[in-house]
């Protein structure tokens, strides 16, 4: 239930971020993109000093991070 869950989690997180950003993409590059967002994001706000706690707190983080990977990748391609 569990990987289940990070999945969904992913995607919303993924698809938050492809709006954000103005990315067209599908399910499975949301879904890839929200979960490499979370460790990227987590990376960078430990970075800083921030911790998230909570389901809210670890959306932004995600979130936050997926924007990086988008922005990161463009800049790369």
């Amino acid at each position: 239930m569990d990987i289940i869950l990070g999945l969904l989690f992913g995607a919303l997180a993924g698809f938050i971020a492809s709006f954000i950003m103005g990315e067209k993409s599908g399910w499975i590059k949301n879904i890839i993109l929200g979960i490499l967002g979370g460790f990227v994001g987590g990376f960078i706000f430990h970075l800083i000093g921030f911790a998230a706690t909570g389901f809210v707190g670890s959306l932004i983080v995600s979130v936050v991070g997926a924007c990086v990977c988008i922005w990161i990748g463009r800049k790369l391609f």
